[in-house]
């Protein structure tokens, strides 16, 4: 671990303010973002983001320095998402697998898509597709792993990631389609 990081952490862990100012200075908006992918809204997103900032601080002594900072505090932003997903979701069972079969070039839909787009996208999927979608696309865990941090079975991680990207893919294919009018005249 960096000097400066070591620094810092030791100032914020020992209570100084002006440490923990530039600690949430540095990593506030890349954690915010985090939030913001597994919220279905901005003020959501705050709520997870200042729960997940308190779990910072309050776990500091708990970082060894083994791996990275960021993505030691990503893991308890994701964490308290989950938590407050658990606590405001019930879980419910979808079994459905649905396959898209439209006509869009991924890679062009990628170069022409905006990220906040893509957010605003997301947070539109049910909170479940969500949930399992950013675990698997952004965390890049298994399905297994997936299973058993929310309690439900492989298949259905496995069919809650399909459908979400089906509608995912219909709602990119939406935003590049373009309606088609006829005027009288």
């Amino acid at each position: 671990m960096e000097q400066e990081l070591s620094n810092l952490l030791k100032d914020c862990i020992a209570g100084k303010k002006k440490a923990q100012e530039t600690l949430y200075r540095q990593y506030s908006s890349f954690l915010f973002g985090v939030c913001l992918s597994y919220s279905k809204n901005k003020a959501e997103a705050e709520d997870i983001f200042q729960d997940g900032f308190v779990r910072i601080y309050q776990n500091l002594k708990q970082f060894k320095g083994d791996g990275s900072f960021e993505g030691w505090m990503r893991r308890i932003m994701v964490n308290t998402a989950l938590e407050r997903f658990r606590k405001s979701n019930p879980l419910y069972l979808v079994e459905d697998y649905y396959s898209y079969d439209g006509d869009i070039d991924p890679e062009d839909a990628v170069s022409r898509i905006s990220a906040d787009d893509l957010l605003n996208l997301i947070q539109e999927l049910s909170p479940m597709y969500r949930v399992v979608f950013n675990l698997y696309a952004l965390e890049g865990m298994s399905h297994k792993e997936i299973a058993e941090k929310l309690s439900i079975s492989e298949g259905t991680s496995k069919s809650n990631l399909s459908r979400a990207r089906a509608i995912l893919q219909k709602k990119v294919k939406a935003l590049f389609t373009v309606p088609i009018s006829h005027s009288n005249g």
